[in-house]
This record gives C-alpha cells, structure tokens and sequence, in this order.
C-alpha cells in the first residue's frame, strides 16, 4: 500500500494518488545515501529546517484561528442585515490581489487561488450556517 494524497496535493494535479511503498523506501535510502544511516550533521539541519517550519505552520494556524473569529462576526452582521453569505465581487477583487501578492512572494499563483478559494468555501459555508440559525 501506498502513501494517499488528497486532491491537489503534491504534484498539484487533482483527484487521488497512491505512492508505491516501494519507491518511497527508494527515496528514504536515496536521502541516506544508500548506507540506511543520515549523517548526524544532516540530521541538525534537517531538524533546523523542520523547526522553522513548525514554527510557521504554528503560525498559520494561529493567523487562521483569527481570521475565522473575524469572519464568524462577519456571519453574525450578514445574517442580522439580512445580507447574502457569499460577495462574488469582493471575492474576484481578493483572488486577484493575492495572485499579484504570490508572484510578488514568490509563490505559485495558482497554489494561492486554490488555497483563498477554500477558505472562502469554507467561511461562506460558515456564514451559511449562521443564517440559517438566526
């Protein structure tokens, strides 16, 4: 059995992907340089590189957290102004600011949209919610 990821997920491409097991231990046993050991000065900068990123998913998720408590009173006003959940306009104006805001970052534009896209999703689903229940 293989390694399963979601749609999107590393090589970009949409639906399901197995990995073969047998070429992730090719991988594993590349990364060692075929002996099966990593050496230990490989393994402290391995460890650097995983403790930043730590530190920034951290990060990431601490910045969503604040985001949804916002959009959540964004919800509560919508639904008490008896506004749509979702704001096509406003959405449009957001994707197109943060694909310019990727490029200008370095990362992939298209990676950005999918990933505002689905939080959007989210958060409108959200404020769905929060109608239906006012």
């Amino acid at each position: 059995m293989g390694a399963r990821y979601p749609s999107g997920g590393p090589s970009g491409g949409s639906g399901r992907r197995t990995v073969p097991e047998a070429r992730i231990r090719q991988r594993r046993t590349a990364l060692r340089g075929g002996s099966g050991s990593v050496a230990a000065v490989s393994d402290e900068q391995l460890e650097r590189y995983r403790s930043s990123i730590d530190n920034i998913d951290a990060a990431l998720i601490h910045l969503l957290a604040e985001r949804f408590k916002i959009t959540q009173e964004v919800g509560r006003y919508k639904a008490a102004a008896g506004l749509p959940a979702a704001d096509l306009d406003r959405e449009a104006k957001q994707v197109a600011h943060l694909r310019a805001l990727a490029e200008e970052s370095g990362l992939d534009p298209v990676f950005s949209e999918k990933f505002l896209r689905f939080i959007v999703a989210e958060v409108i689903h959200h404020h769905q919610r929060i109608a239906e229940e006012s």
